[in-house]
């Protein structure tokens, strides 16, 4: 008998991590660059503007360090038994900026830029292991190259437990 795999676990998993890298990222943005980030609470209004008024898109990509790519999200659905809707750098809210790393470094493109590299053709969007996320890989040195600014190195600047590394 196949055992059919907890997708709505999985989502509710996900979105604990990343609303605690989404905290960590507020302290960060605010230390580094003395932005204060007001994150809406709500899915409410986290569907109609966006994660926060200035327009930070807050993603984390647990699998960067392993992998030196990337994952631009351009679309995502909760199970594969549901279609895919737009998301990710076409998500339509306030969010024109699209910061994506880890605890040791965030990248913080412009969604316009990375709209731009996704239409050039030049990279391949696939699914994601669990066919619940469409996006494109973008290499450590593309995004070194495209980054509007960078937060951090790859050696490490703040460590998930909170320390410094």
């Amino acid at each position: 008998m196949e055992t059919k795999f907890d997708y709505d676990k999985l989502f509710e998993e996900q979105l604990e991590l990343g609303q605690e890298f989404q905290d960590h990222c507020m302290e960060i943005i605010w230390e580094r660059l003395n932005i204060l980030l007001g994150n809406y609470s709500s899915k409410k209004y986290q569907y109609k503007h966006g994660e926060n008024m200035q327009g930070f898109e807050l993603k984390y990509d647990r699998s960067f360090e392993e992998t030196g790519n990337l994952w631009i999200e351009v679309s995502k659905r909760k199970s594969p038994y549901e279609p895919y809707y737009t998301a990710g750098i076409y998500h339509q809210d306030n969010a024109w900026l699209y910061c994506i790393g880890n605890y040791k470094i965030l990248f913080i493109f412009s969604k316009k830029l990375l709209r731009q590299l996704h239409k050039t053709g030049k990279y391949l969007v696939r699914p994601n292991k669990l066919d619940t996320s469409k996006g494109f890989l973008l290499s450590t040195e593309e995004a070194d190259k495209y980054c509007a600014h960078k937060i951090g190195t790859l050696e490490g600047f703040v460590s998930h437990i909170g320390g410094n590394a």
